[in-house]
């Protein structure tokens, strides 16, 4: 799957296909919906299905302040995109000047004259332009073949929501997050050097920052874990949030590999699939009881990820 951060860049061959606007984060069943019917009426008509998304995504740049709240950054974002079958995303820069720009500048420069779109496909909620006054209709009137489609909900007319898999995330209700993606949500991340408590207690922990990913729930977590550039899943038992024993400033995961993994994977990718909240962040007495406490969580992971698909 080819990847254009700008216009300039885009070739011919991309120009005249079935094109996709939206922001897409989480790809969920709806935003599947929407994909699925845009990639037949590209086959139908031999044609390539192409996204045009925005970096990063306009709610960063409308309020900064506010805490992390991707469900799919960028580099997660292009994979599930290709793992869909996509020819090609066009992801353009977000700034102040982009969302300046008013709805028929955005269909001329961009649609029209930079990418001379053969149909363009949308969320029949799609807004654009400055103050979010433009909308399919216009995209119709300027002369492009224009379909919406309601992909809030699936084939089994649920409706589904961004917003929604936000809070279930922020809950720690996984299993109902990933049943709303269709997928099992991740968090991918490099790892860290930290203060190597972990290993001192006799449980290593390999430490990723959460970064703009939304911080789910914070507390224990039954995992899995995959270094990237490798097939193996490991179970693991990961901690997530501010360590109440040591009060860290920033949330930030902490997984332990389970089965004597004792590797050094220091700058590593890690993929961290969260399978069962089994508890909150505690603060104990003494390392002694962290200790007893740190390894039923561990036995608890074990049970649980025993039974899971991927062990």
């Amino acid at each position: 799957m080819k990847i254009y951060q700008s216009l300039t860049q885009i070739p011919q061959d991309i120009k005249g296909q079935v094109l996709v606007i939206g922001n897409f984060d989480g790809l969920h069943r709806g935003h599947k919906v929407l994909i699925d019917q845009a990639k037949n009426i590209a086959a139908i008509n031999g044609r390539k299905c192409i996204i045009l998304t925005f970096e990063p995504h306009p709610r960063k740049l409308f309020r900064p302040d506010d805490p992390p709240f991707r469900i799919t950054p960028y580099r997660l974002k292009m994979k599930k995109l290709e793992d869909m079958g996509i020819d090609a995303v066009i992801s353009l820069e977000f700034n102040w000047d982009f969302a300046s720009q008013d709805a028929q500048h955005f269909i001329d420069k961009v649609l029209l004259n930079s990418l001379d779109a053969g149909h363009v496909i949308v969320g029949c909620d799609f807004r654009f332009g400055q103050l979010r006054k433009g909308n399919p209709e216009m995209i119709q009137k300027s002369g492009i073949l224009t379909t919406q489609v309601s992909h809030e909900s699936g084939q089994d007319g649920k409706k589904y929501s961004s917003s929604v898999i936000r809070q279930l995330l922020r809950e720690g209700d996984i299993i109902a997050a990933n049943e709303d993606l269709g997928w099992d949500w991740e968090i991918q991340g490099e790892v860290l050097k930290g203060d190597q408590r972990g290993r001192k207690l006799g449980y290593p922990t390999a430490n990723v920052s959460l970064n703009d990913v939304i911080h789910p729930a914070y507390g224990i977590y039954a995992c899995l874990v995959q270094i990237i550039g490798e097939n193996k899943w490991h179970p693991s038992a990961a901690n997530i949030g501010i360590r109440p024993m040591f009060e860290l400033q920033f949330g930030q995961m902490e997984a332990h590999i389970l089965g004597g993994f004792d590797r050094d994977i220091y700058g590593k990718i890690l993929r961290v699939k969260l399978v069962k909240k089994l508890r909150g962040e505690a603060k104990f007495e003494n390392l002694d009881a962290l200790c007893i406490q740190i390894e039923k969580d561990c036995q608890e992971s074990l049970a649980i990820l025993s039974r899971h698909k991927r062990i």
